[in-house]
């Protein structure tokens, strides 16, 4: 069947706007100093967290872990001084930012007290949406969980504890790493060394694109290549919950009372008490998504990570 040439024009610029406008988003910075500027607004007694400078922890920062497509990728250890060489459960911090947007340095305050609590912890970058779109940010996660298991000895990090953390978007892709261990799915080839976790804490971070609780829109759709309309597969493969079961690991949520950022929680929770998998949720009265940059929400973050660590990591 022959097809008008009006039609034809209709889709070629249907095409072109939907590519224009994936490229007119940009980035907004996402710092600890912009969520305060934007927050204490709202909440005029909030202080921004401050990185910890203490001796009793070791900093070793900007070690490059890989090199994918020209680009650099590195992440900030910190060790508990005294463990180099010990056994030390050890967790990864995944920044957010709307999957375009933020450094590991926002997580670097969190990873520091952490460390001072007797963690290994590292921060790490990624590829955002702006340099590659999914699945490069989950590969270069995955593969910064082999690094570490690589470099265990090194930085005395225990290979059988080791648990992955995220904030925001950063908790989507710890997420999602954590529930796909070694899978086919994100392959890169064949490594010694296993992308598994034993542990997932996720800090305000929705677990499914597709969940009727979702509403996630551009900048979501920027990253998976299309929106949910124009990439329905991509939109439920990007989405933790689709592939939560038996062997997912214990996992921790940490809510804001913003219900945006639960959409998914107590479907994979359900599932994980079906299996007899421990988990945990804590949502914080009256506070706002990006809580976890800021005092006072901070200290309440750390110690929900730390019990839970604890109790999970526990010998």
């Amino acid at each position: 069947m022959k097809i008008p040439v009006y039609i034809w024009l209709c889709l070629i610029f249907s095409n072109w706007t939907g590519m224009f406008a994936q490229e007119k988003i940009e980035a907004q910075p996402y710092t600890v100093q912009t969520t305060y500027e934007k927050l204490r607004k709202y909440y005029p007694t909030v202080i921004p967290v401050a990185e910890l400078h203490d001796d009793r922890v070791i900093a070793r920062e900007n070690i490059t872990y890989r090199k994918v497509d020209g680009i650099r990728l590195d992440m900030d250890i910190y060790v508990p001084t005294g463990k180099e060489k010990e056994n030390t459960p050890a967790i990864l911090l995944v920044h957010g930012g709307g999957w375009i947007s933020g450094t590991k340095e926002n997580q670097r305050a969190m990873a520091q007290y952490l460390a001072k609590n007797g963690f290994v912890a590292a921060t790490v970058s990624y590829r955002l949406s702006s340099q590659a779109p999914y699945p490069a940010a989950v590969l270069d996660i995955k593969a910064a969980i082999r690094w570490l298991r690589e470099k265990a000895g090194t930085y005395g990090i225990d290979p059988d504890r080791i648990a992955i953390s995220g904030a925001s978007a950063g908790a989507q892709l710890a997420t999602l790493v954590g529930v796909t261990p070694d899978s086919p799915l994100y392959q890169e080839g064949k490594s010694r060394y296993s992308d598994a976790v034993q542990a997932i804490i996720n800090t305000d971070g929705i677990v499914s694109f597709i969940h009727p609780e979702a509403e996630e829109g551009k900048y979501a759709a920027y990253w998976l290549g299309g929106t949910k309309t124009e990439k329905p597969g991509i939109w439920q493969e990007a989405s933790p919950l689709e592939y939560v079961n038996e062997t997912t690991p214990p996992t921790l949520f940490i809510n804001s009372a913003q219900p945006r950022f639960h959409a998914g929680r107590d479907d994979m929770m359900r599932i994980l008490e079906k299996h007899g998998i421990y988990n945990e949720a804590h949502t914080i009265p009256d506070s706002p998504h990006s809580f976890w940059l800021l005092h006072p929400w901070f200290e309440t973050t750390l110690n929900y990570s730390i019990a839970f660590l604890n109790k999970v990591f526990k010998k």
